[in-house]
């Protein structure tokens, strides 16, 4: 192995790509502060900010979406794709990469081909239970390092590791920072207290539905967390004496989860690795469009007792109102669902993934 190892990391698009490939590298720079590290991504994707805020190099290449049905667009895919190939060539060349660690998203595919053209070892690394197209076809030709974030994942010579996650959340001790987490976002100190979000973008049906029942929850003896997402806006009158706490996005998760007792959320693989991990009971809203990816996210948690499933049709403020207040006022179960949920899925990916993609590197020289 070089000196000074040079890695380069894949992903982007959503945080579902960018939150483990920043936990990931802060995984390596603990390891060793001198490795390079380099991530690839898109113009559309979050990494344009998350990525250069974690203090990490990024650098932009063509995106190339692949449209799902033929259409008119599939004919421009070959042209941009070997323009999105040719700048990941640049860029691993550049940065004289020794080894490549895809996360999935747009950015993934050219950077794998042009890997495999480089002759330069691939790490790839699928998010969800459900894989996306780019770890599909990489894990084709990839006989080794393909690693999943959920036991099962359908991926020719896959190994389950886990998800990588930022080191603030897999040491969280909740009860500990509850005080401190309360007074940070406002809340009452001992109210019981519920924390609603959809993610990073936020969700319509979520914010609607649990807004829409505001007064209950108030009525009921509870505050709320609401994370309603970046672009959008939520008017929640205050009633009853209990906060109802709306922002537009949350930069300190770990004490959002720490504030609360309950969570409704949806159940992206790094939310469900997140929550569940911390030991917090959820209500995991599955979203409704993809391939089912979010609803088997969030299977083992369910099945083991640790969150509640509910379909988003079925997400109404009546649904709210009738099952949210008697779910959070019942202590024991809160208790009992947080124990079932903590331990079901790993939290020590992130360095589990380093070593994995160092111990590539040094095979490889």
């Amino acid at each position: 192995m070089k000196a000074v190892p040079s890695i380069v990391l894949a992903g982007g698009g959503s945080a579902g790509h960018t939150s483990p490939l920043i936990a990931t590298a802060d995984a390596l720079r603990r390891i060793d502060p001198t490795i390079e590290i380099l991530a690839l991504g898109t113009e559309r994707g979050l990494e344009t900010r998350v990525v250069p805020e974690a203090g990490y190099r990024l650098e932009l290449i063509p995106p190339v979406p692949l449209p799902r049905k033929p259409t008119p667009a599939l004919f421009a895919v070959p042209g941009k794709m070997l323009a999105s190939v040719s700048a990941a060539r640049k860029a691993l060349d550049e940065a004289k990469a020794d080894v490549l660690v895809g996360f999935g998203g747009y950015v993934s595919t050219p950077a794998y081909v042009a890997a495999w053209r480089r002759k330069t070892p691939i790490v790839v690394h699928e998010g969800n239970a459900v894989p996306g197209i780019a770890n599909k076809f990489a894990a084709k030709y990839c006989t080794e390092n393909v690693k999943t974030s959920f036991p099962g994942t359908e991926l020719p010579h896959a190994e389950y590791v886990g998800l990588p996650i930022r080191r603030a959340i897999s040491t969280l001790d909740r009860a500990a920072l509850r005080a401190e987490a309360r007074q940070f976002f406002g809340l009452h100190p001992d109210a019981p207290t519920l924390f609603v979000t959809g993610g990073s973008q936020g969700a319509q049906r979520i914010n609607e539905s649990v807004s829409g029942a505001a007064a209950d929850l108030a009525a009921a003896g509870i505050q709320v967390l609401h994370a309603i997402g970046p672009k959008n806006t939520l008017e929640v009158p205050q009633t009853g004496g209990y906060p109802y706490v709306v922002l537009n996005y949350v930069d300190r998760m770990d004490l959002a989860y720490a504030a609360a007792d309950l969570v409704v959320c949806r159940s992206g693989a790094n939310t469900v690795t997140e929550v569940s991990g911390v030991g917090l009971p959820a209500i995991y809203v599955p979203l409704p469009i993809g391939n089912g990816e979010q609803r088997l996210n969030a299977k083992p948690v369910v099945d083991v007792g640790g969150g509640v499933l509910i379909d988003n049709a079925d997400l109404t403020v009546d649904w709210v109102r009738a099952n949210v207040p008697q779910l959070l006022l019942d202590r024991e179960r809160l208790t009992a669902m947080s124990t079932a949920a903590t331990g079901v899925i790993r939290t020590d990916a992130d360095d589990r993934l380093a070593r994995i993609i160092l111990d590539v590197v040094r095979s490889a020289s």
